[in-house]
């Protein structure tokens, strides 16, 4: 194993998250509470919330212990976006709603927002 290899792997060994934490546990609790409320466009769609980022891929803990490292996000599962010329699916995930408003992503001044 190279010096460089060993460097890598210290520094894994020594951020990863091995227990829940606070913040972790917070996170989980706006998760829940994202979970229960609907979009203002359909009382009958959801809101799947999503905690993703570093934190959920390496459980990497924050460099600064006063910053919190923990990114949510969440989709309405009756919306779905789609690169610009691409068909939409024939079939989504189970957490779709019944019928979904399909939009294209588009190459603007913004990069991957949705129009």
């Amino acid at each position: 194993m190279s010096n460089k290899d060993y460097t890598v792997s210290q520094f894994f060994l020594n951020t990863c998250l091995r227990q829940a934490t606070k913040r972790a546990a917070e996170s989980s609790t706006l998760c829940s509470i994202i979970a229960t409320e609907n979009p203002l466009d359909d009382n009958e769609a959801e809101r799947i919330p999503l905690v993703t980022g570093s934190t959920v891929e390496f459980h990497v803990s924050p460099m600064l212990p006063c910053i919190g490292d923990i990114d949510m996000m969440y989709y309405d599962n009756n919306k779905l976006a789609i690169p610009a010329g691409y068909p939409p699916p024939s079939q989504l995930p189970d957490e779709f709603h019944d019928y979904v408003k399909v939009v294209e992503i588009i190459d603007r001044s913004f990069p991957g927002y949705a129009y």
